[in-house]
């Protein structure tokens, strides 16, 4: 199976694409997409979607994992970020791709074992697990990442782990403490 990560970003937009074969995740290419800075919106969010269109045919992954969007530092900023989604979420469908998309939080955790990885952490991993000669740039590190997080996903769900692809809630268990002494 080859998967598509993508770390979305109006300015610059990560991608990965790696492949799982015999129960082994294959680094296959990666890159940035960096959209013309003083062009119009209208004009970058065109180039987004005509870029991973290209992305997407160059490479032909079966399926395709997107970071979700965080909450951003300004509210113009994080609707700008929202506008870029949507433009590669849209390029995504155009190109018949099922999207799965995953917390930042959860590919941290699938990547290193820390929900809180630094991007650096990141980076090392990302190198380390796809055997990489040199670290990859943080958002196509991200990209390898969010694609990483959905092979492992689902890998897990193909040796019968129930909802191993799927965000659970917290199971939460009630403990009740007792003055007296047990007899």
């Amino acid at each position: 199976m080859r998967i598509l990560g993508i770390d979305p970003g109006s300015a610059v937009t990560g991608y990965g694409v790696v492949e799982r074969r015999a129960g082994k995740i294959v680094h296959v290419a990666h890159g940035t997409l960096r959209p013309p800075a003083n062009a119009p919106l209208a004009s970058r969010l065109d180039h987004l979607h005509r870029t991973i269109g290209e992305v997407i045919a160059r490479h032909a992954p079966d399926c395709a994992a997107i970071e979700e969007v965080f909450v951003a530092a300004s509210p113009r900023s994080a609707l700008v970020l929202g506008q870029a989604r949507g433009a590669i979420l849209a390029a995504l469908a155009a190109g018949g791709l099922v999207v799965s998309e995953y917390t930042p939080a959860r590919i941290k955790r699938s990547v290193t074992g820390n929900g809180r990885a630094t991007k650096q952490q990141m980076k090392l991993m990302v190198k380390r697990l796809l055997d990489l000669q040199r670290s990859p740039a943080a958002d196509a590190a991200d990209a390898l990442a969010a694609a990483i997080s959905h092979a492992q996903a689902g890998r897990l769900e193909s040796l019968g782990v129930r909802g191993a692809g799927r965000r659970r809630r917290p199971r939460v268990e009630r403990i009740v403490f007792s003055a007296r002494r047990p007899r």
